[in-house]
Parts: structure tokens; C-alpha cells; sequence
């Protein structure tokens, strides 16, 4: 039975907005979850996919069920030879580093912590977001999550949490 704990599954979605109440729901409830881009391959409904363990895959389609979310599709990754891909890419530049999720793009200064630029994604509030963050600090500037309610605002805050991560490891 050990061995089944490291196995992992892919709970599928229908939209963007359910994979974000999911991810609140599960972390909320304590599971160990990640959000991915599950492989083109198996992917049906949305671009966003939760990863759990297999274990943990039947207790997680309860919770969201009973908050009127119904997964498509729990697939365990052990049936198939693909791979989810982590939706969080880091670009090194020197001095500045940059955090990409999605097509949403963060770079800081790495010794400061100030953010420099903000760019990417197709949604009308990203002006907004890159006009109220950048120049600020990433310990002090305010929450993508706060500011914005796109899937474009979610990425960026999906960006921005590895973005302060990284800071405090420098």
C-alpha cells in the first residue's frame, strides 16, 4: 500500500473558474493539491487540471461535489505515460528574474525585491494590475487576487506567489 501514496492523479474540470474553486476548496480542507496543465493529449474542458495523490483523488471529488462542482474525469497518472506540466517557468536575467505562469509574466530585481515588469496574458485588467504593481515591492505591493477576478489575474497571482517564494530564498 506504501507505494500507491506516491501515485498521483488528475482530477479534470469543465472551466477555468472551477479549477480556481477547487484549488481554494481542497487547500481549504487541507489536501496536499497543485494546479497543472494536464497533457493534451487527456485534456477535456479546461486548460487547468488539479493534481493530488491517488488517495486523496476520491475524498477531493467528494468535497467538490458537495460544493456542486462534478469532476469530468479523475485519470491516475500511473495509467498513462504522460506527464502534467507545471504551469510555473522561472527565466534568470542576472539581476532581475522572471516568473512565468501561464502567459503571465512577473520579473523583480532580485537583490530589492521591486517589480519591473509585468506583461502577457489577453485580459482587460492587466493594465490595471501592471500599473498598481509595478515599481512596488513584492512584499508590499498588493495581491494580483486582490486586484483582479480574470484567469489572467489568477496566472499573474500564480506568478507572483513564486515570485516572493524565490525573493526570500535569494
Amino acid at each position: 500500500m506504501a507505494k500507491a501514496k506516491n501515485q498521483k492523479s488528475l482530477i479534470l474540470l469543465n472551466d477555468v473558474s472551477e479549477a480556481i474553486k477547487a484549488e481554494h476548496l481542497l487547500k481549504a480542507k487541507k489536501l496536499d493539491i497543485k494546479v497543472v496543465a494536464p497533457p493534451v493529449e487527456i485534456r477535456i474542458g479546461c486548460d487547468l487540471a488539479i493534481e493530488t495523490e491517488l488517495l486523496d483523488s476520491y475524498e477531493a471529488k467528494k468535497i467538490l461535489e458537495a460544493y456542486k462542482i462534478k469532476p469530468i474525469k479523475i485519470i491516475p497518472l500511473s495509467s498513462t505515460q504522460l506527464e502534467p506540466t507545471d504551469i510555473i517557468k522561472k527565466v534568470d536575467f542576472g539581476d532581475y528574474l522572471m516568473i512565468k505562469a501561464g502567459h503571465m509574466k512577473l520579473s523583480f530585481n532580485k537583490t530589492t525585491g521591486e517589480i519591473v515588469n509585468i506583461s502577457g496574458g489577453g485580459c482587460s485588467d492587466i493594465p490595471f494590475l501592471a500599473l498598481r504593481m509595478v515599481g512596488n515591492s513584492l512584499i508590499k505591493t498588493e495581491k494580483p487576487e486582490d486586484l483582479g477576478c480574470t484567469l489572467c489575474a489568477y496566472m499573474l497571482q500564480k506568478a507572483y506567489e513564486e515570485a516572493v517564494r524565490s525573493y526570500r530564498r535569494v
